[in-house]
């Protein structure tokens, strides 16, 4: 039988539903209608003759020939793009796609921004970029590039420091004013503090450096969120301590609507961009990690 080779498109499309796990959630990432995707799917895999898909309403699973066509797809796909770096890096005029992630509330207050800057000076380039409070495994979800802060210790990822950062404890004048005496790092377990799920950190456990070296506290509260912006608006509203980072909470801390306490404990938590080392070469992403040392330190 002779068929026709799947296009880009069509590998592009198969790998986005392994990604998001359903058809739904592949159309909303594509801007399309489900209706749309279901039927690209079905036209491929009668083309082929091939079911890559176990589907059910709500989800998809990989089928062991789909196993294969992802395996292969990507390979392709990173193939066709490793063309286009060449090409962009001889023109040096990098071009192509950039799937970026970070947490939400660092990538909404500083990386959004300077990808927008990056995409001005570099037109040719497309950035997806999405904000996810979670361990990013960049290998298998199909990102490029991961700006997070915390370093990694994962195997076949490149961890280039961009610029330096620490979380430091806050709290309002007003909570202060009624809070138990506050001079010791254990003195936190009798405060109400402020719970965030930090990607590098676990919930309740906060692990600071401070004069004896690294040190932990266990910590607890009325109130937690998987919001960065919210726990440091919860903050300012006088509800507890919380531990944020400095870029955070330097404005609050000008105007006096937090305080630092507990000033000389801190948590390092540098801005680190972290990549698949098969992407070393790619000209895309070493001017997009170049232009966001740059731009992340100011």
């Amino acid at each position: 039988m002779n068929l026709k080779n799947p296009s880009l498109d069509e590998l592009d499309l198969v790998l986005g539903l392994c990604r998001n796990g359903s058809l739904s959630a592949c159309a909303l990432s594509m801007g399309v209608s489900t209706a749309y995707v279901s039927k690209r799917l079905a036209q491929l895999e009668q083309r082929l003759g091939l079911k890559l898909f176990h589907r059910t309403t709500r989800s998809l699973a990989l089928t062991e020939v789909g196993e294969t066509f992802v395996e292969w797809g990507q390979r392709v796909l990173d193939s066709s793009q490793d063309l286009m770096d060449a090409l962009s890096a001889e023109r040096s005029v990098p071009q192509g796609l950039l799937r970026v992630c970070s947490s939400s509330g660092y990538g909404h207050s500083r990386v959004a921004p300077a990808l927008s800057e990056l995409v001005k000076q570099y037109p040719a380039l497309e950035v997806q970029l999405e904000l996810i409070d979670r361990p990013i495994d960049l290998l298998t979800e199909g990102f490029h590039l991961d700006i997070r802060l915390g370093e990694t210790s994962e195997p076949d990822l490149i961890c280039r420091h961009i610029s330096g950062n620490q979380r430091i404890l806050c709290a309002s004048p007003s909570y202060l004013k009624s809070a138990p005496e506050l001079k010791e790092l254990a003195d936190l377990q009798n405060h109400a503090c402020l719970v965030i799920r930090e990607r590098d950190q676990q919930p309740g456990r906060w692990v600071l450096q401070g004069p004896r070296g690294e040190e932990t506290v266990r910590v607890r509260g009325a109130m937690a969120s998987n919001s960065g912006e919210s726990v440091r608006q919860w903050i300012v509203d006088g509800h507890g301590v919380g531990l944020r980072s400095v870029w955070d909470a330097a404005p609050f801390l000008r105007s006096k609507k937090l305080v630092r306490v507990l000033p000389k404990y801190f948590q390092e938590a540098n801005v680190y961009a972290v990549y698949p080392s098969r992407l070393a070469s790619s000209a895309r992403l070493r001017v997009c990690v170049e232009f966001l040392a740059v731009r992340l330190c100011e």
